[in-house]
């Protein structure tokens, strides 16, 4: 394990809910993109390592083993595009449309906690 998120893997990661938890891997392959687009393959190789961490984090909940499926499916199809041979023909655009819906759907938890 990775000492990036030392505070999350500690169990901490595991009280949020999985729309929050993709919305924050979402948020670092936001970052990853935007770094190679930007030509500097280090950034974006670092913003890729903690997405993959917290995706592990997100696999590692047993909240989720009944999706277990969809989310080493995530893990590979993101190796594949960032680091293979892109054999899925994953583009930026589809792994932006793809965390947009967890990215809103966490907007919208966090603004409805907020409610009196």
């Amino acid at each position: 394990m990775s000492a990036q998120h030392r505070g999350l893997a500690a169990g901490r990661w595991h009280t949020f809910p999985l729309v929050v938890q993709l919305a924050n891997v979402g948020s670092e392959v936001e970052r990853a993109l935007a770094w190679r687009e930007k030509n500097n393959p280090e950034y974006s190789r670092r913003a890729l390592d903690r997405a993959l961490e917290l995706l592990w984090l997100t696999i590692d909940d047993p909240r989720h083993r009944q999706r277990l499926t969809e989310l080493t499916r995530l893990r590979e199809a993101l190796l594949d595009y960032f680091l293979g041979d892109n054999l899925f023909g994953s583009t930026d655009r589809s792994w932006r449309k793809y965390f947009y819906g967890f990215g809103h759907a966490a907007a919208v938890l966090r603004q409805a906690s907020r409610q009196p």
